[in-house]
């Protein structure tokens, strides 16, 4: 098998994908092992997804590769380590070298290590400052409504 790349996507300086990956939604989830990036997703450099959540040198789990997502427009920061079965949400900004141990919200802003949750961006990149539960974008002038801890753009 060999990897497949869709469009808009940028992946930095160090970084491989292996045999069987998915990058830019061009594969089904289920026919895609052990990483499926979706369209217009940032990579950053030298950044790691891992596939084994028990690695040893000597036992071979090739056939126990634990499947990440990462969904559309989400961007993952230098050094970053996303663990394997977490999926990272729409839009969401993972910082330079944060771990992810956990699932990612859909616009969430995730930094450190372990990786917490500190706030908000919009699709553009942009810390959200909600006010009564709604908040704009400064560049793009979208409107986004935070609504049972989860936020959605207002159309």
């Amino acid at each position: 098998t060999f990897a497949r790349a869709g469009s808009c996507c940028q992946i930095g300086k160090n970084c491989h994908i292996s045999a069987g990956s998915g990058v830019g939604g061009v594969l089904e989830p289920a026919q895609a092992l052990p990483t499926i990036i979706e369209d217009n997703v940032f990579l950053g450099p030298s950044m790691v997804f891992t596939n084994i959540l028990n690695p040893r040198s000597a036992i071979v789990r090739r056939d126990a590769y634990v499947k990440t997502l990462v969904k559309k427009g989400a961007s993952i920061g230098a050094n970053a380590t996303i663990i394997c079965g977490n999926s990272i949400g729409e839009y969401a900004l993972i910082g330079a070298g944060t771990v992810v141990t956990k699932p990612v919200k859909p616009y969430a802003l995730v930094v450190g290590n372990p990786g917490k949750q500190i706030g908000w961006v919009s699709e553009y990149g942009h810390r959200l400052e909600f006010v009564s539960g709604k908040a704009t974008c400064p560049e793009s002038l979208k409107s986004y409504e935070l609504k049972n801890d989860s936020v959605k753009e207002i159309k």
